[in-house]
């Protein structure tokens, strides 16, 4: 059985940092929509350049082209034996086309990472980034570290102010409540508790993904 993984959560949240962790752990492809949507155009694929066109005007690339350029991730070799998605979906809209994709595949395990919005707003306000690549550094590593990435310097991100960083919470919590409330009421859903140490983090989504792939009734690790 293939283990499909989509883990939910806001920025700061450190979804893409467990994401990465346990992708590379068991062996699958961690599948972001920024590195696919990169990927797409850099290989000019029909629907990259689709999205390069929207992009270059300034506009958000569409529901349809991203759940494109999903679907066509998804249906590589690689991701065969199951994927991590970050990212994707980000809308009501998108995880009802993702359930579509997902018809000849196992279930879908959905994990949301819960923490508090001072403790957000605290990791958001020090958070660095690569100069070189721009890969968000995990939380507590300090500027001027080297990238685990690229090996580019860390640098503190210049939009994290606290006025910006709320903005970007509020707007993360309108689109993902519905989101959430889409999913939770499913068997293969948990949520767990991201306020604590990131190995704590990992062992508790590990944890998640067990009960959740024997089937068990909707929950929460905490």
């Amino acid at each position: 059985m293939a283990l499909n993984l989509l883990m939910l959560g806001p920025p700061g949240a450190g979804k893409g940092t467990q994401a990465e962790r346990f992708a590379k752990l068991r062996g699958i492809p961690k599948i972001s929509t920024g590195d696919i949507l990169r990927e797409a155009v850099a290989t000019k694929t029909d629907i990259g350049m689709r999205a390069k066109a929207i992009m270059d005007r300034g506009e958000l690339v569409s529901d349809e082209v991203m759940i494109g350029i999903v679907r066509e991730r998804l249906e590589r070799p690689d991701a065969m034996h199951g994927f991590v998605l970050d990212g994707f979906p980000r809308t009501v809209a998108q995880a009802a086309a993702l359930d579509g994709i997902m018809t000849d595949h196992d279930p879908l395990i959905v994990v949301d990472i819960v923490v508090p919005e001072a403790e957000l707003v605290r990791r958001l306000g020090t958070r660095s980034i690569c100069r070189l690549c721009g890969a968000n550094a995990p939380v507590g590593l300090a500027v001027g570290a080297a990238c685990a990435k690229c090996g580019g310097r860390l640098v503190q991100r210049t939009d994290d102010n606290q006025a910006v960083v709320l903005e970007r919470l509020k707007v993360y919590h309108r689109a993902s409540e519905p989101l959430v409330e889409y999913y939770k009421v499913r068997p293969t859903f948990r949520s767990i508790d991201g306020a604590q140490d990131p190995d704590r983090v990992a062992a508790d989504l590990a944890a998640a993904i067990a009960a959740a792939s024997n089937g068990a009734g909707a929950g929460s690790v905490r």
